[in-house]
């Protein structure tokens, strides 16, 4: 079964950066590269939002207005990952960051609800804090 792995998360001060991986596993031969991904993140206590998004067809981004500027999103194709770089970090970056898709395609369109996507990954920790 095919599942999404993030990795890239720690602690790090505020006005630094990082950047997160979203890589494919579990499933011979499945790539990512056929589907928009999705970065969301949820804070404690806040509901899970989405942050940026990049389409499988074009290279097409997507950013929420909180990190226009700041983040940005990217995919390698031969390496079958999606990459968050995040520069300029403040206190409130602070959560857990998911990638996610929907299998069956349209996330890119349906970005930024997360009840459109169907496969998530674990999750990995940021924390901006001095």
């Amino acid at each position: 079964q095919v599942q999404l792995v993030e990795s890239g998360g720690g602690l790090v001060q505020p006005g630094g950066s990082l950047r997160l991986s979203c890589a494919a596993s579990g499933a011979s031969g499945f790539t990512l590269n056929y589907w928009a991904i999705g970065w969301f993140r949820q804070a404690p206590g806040k509901e899970r939002e989405g942050v940026s998004c990049i389409s499988s067809r074009d290279g097409s981004t997507y950013y929420a207005d909180s990190v226009k500027g700041r983040f940005t999103i990217s995919r390698d194709n031969r390496k079958n990952t999606v990459y968050l770089q995040m520069s300029s970090l403040k206190h409130e970056a602070t959560a857990v960051y998911y990638c996610a898709t929907r299998l069956s395609g349209g996330t890119y369109n349906d970005f930024p609800r997360r009840y459109a996507m169907d496969k998530w990954g674990e999750g990995t920790q940021v924390t901006v804090s001095s």
